[in-house]
């Protein structure tokens, strides 16, 4: 079992290698990226494109769009992958506007794309659908802030005099995904973080919260001293301004 996970492994890490460079000549030059949902959101929202003046969705924004409208996100992952594969192939090689999947506020800017038909083989659709799969996830991994195990962020905030900052979230929680992709990642947010406290992460439907906590709702975020005394206990998503307005608010509270 371990061997055959171990191959199933390697083989993703090797589509995605080649992935990104099918990728790279064939699809970045209209199709960006990462670029934060917060520039996103503004662009499209309040400056109709203008601001990036982007000529496709960006790849963060293909990779959540389809793993999110495509086949069933909570069933089974690898037949998941293969109608993402399967529709990312048919819409390359035959563009259809009616069948796109961005928000109709995003596609008004764009033209639809000119079909690849005999310029990518299946292979290479294959390999590039597998790096856009899992190009959304990963990006936020690389740009997220860094999570301790509780025990170990208690002894650090001991010794560095820092703040727990205790995210409470489930899997499945949309909200909690939310957070993930469009506030955490966000450099302020992170270096903020960074800079003044530990952040621990639980996900209370397989693990109990430390301290004899509760939770009703997800995400929740609680802060909590060096002396394990809880400061403030927050549910709910935020925006990137107010979270920064909510860890001040802690920072204030530890005085």
């Amino acid at each position: 079992m371990r061997i055959a996970l171990a191959m199933l492994l390697y083989v993703y890490a090797l589509y995605a290698m080649e992935g990104k460079e099918v990728y790279e000549k064939k699809c970045a030059s209209c199709h960006q990226g990462y670029i934060p949902m917060s520039k996103l959101k503004e662009n499209f929202q309040d400056y109709n494109n203008t601001l990036l003046k982007l000529t496709a969705p960006t790849l963060n924004q293909l990779s959540y769009r389809l793993k999110k409208s495509i086949g069933d996100p909570k069933g089974d992952n690898e037949i998941h992958r293969m109608e993402v594969a399967a529709f990312i192939s048919e819409y390359v090689l035959n563009p259809d506007r009616q069948k796109s999947l961005c928000l109709d506020e995003v596609m008004q800017s764009f033209e639809t794309m000119p079909s690849l038909k005999g310029k990518v083989s299946e292979e290479e659709l294959e390999a590039v659908s597998t790096y856009i799969y899992d190009f959304d996830e990963k990006v936020v991994e690389k740009n997220s802030v860094q999570y301790e195990g509780f025990e170990k962020a208690l002894q650090k905030a001991k010794n560095e005099h820092k703040i727990i900052m205790l995210k409470v979230m489930t899997k499945d929680c949309y909200y909690c995904r939310k957070m993930d992709r469009e506030v955490m990642v966000e450099k302020e947010v992170v270096d903020m973080l960074e800079k003044d406290f530990i952040s621990v992460a639980i996900d209370i439907s397989t693990t109990e919260l430390p301290l004899g906590l509760k939770a009703e709702f997800t995400p929740s975020f609680i802060f909590i001293d060096e002396n394990s005394k809880v400061l403030m206990n927050l549910p709910g998503a935020w925006n990137k301004m107010d979270f920064l307005d909510i860890l001040r608010e802690a920072k204030k509270k530890q005085r």
